[in-house]
């Protein structure tokens, strides 16, 4: 995704659109954390809680936890593409298509 920045965050990857930190991996290397917005992450958690879930600590955010392994790689890809929309610039966004 363009501008997209590795780097860390809590001793593991994170990715990062212009400084704003969209998704990264848990310390337990099976688990993403996702920006997204409540209701998607709400229509998610119903419809698949085997690969969608939270924690009493991401309750009040807009975040969700991905289990890597019950998720196929193009739902993968649509979460991350989704966070960092929800996290790009309007410019960038719009310079991209999105």
């Amino acid at each position: 995704m363009p501008e997209t920045v590795e780097g860390p965050c809590y001793g593991t990857p994170g990715y990062r659109v212009r400084g704003k930190l969209f998704a990264r991996l848990r310390e337990d290397g099976e688990t993403f954390v996702v920006s997204v917005d409540r209701d998607t992450r709400d229509a998610l958690l119903e419809a698949n809680p085997k690969a969608f879930f939270l924690t009493d600590h991401y309750r009040p955010y807009d975040w969700m936890l991905v289990r890597l392994a019950a998720v196929s790689p193009d739902e993968l890809e649509d979460m991350l593409r989704l966070a960092w929309s929800r996290k790009a610039p309007k410019r960038l966004r719009a310079e991209v298509g999105g």
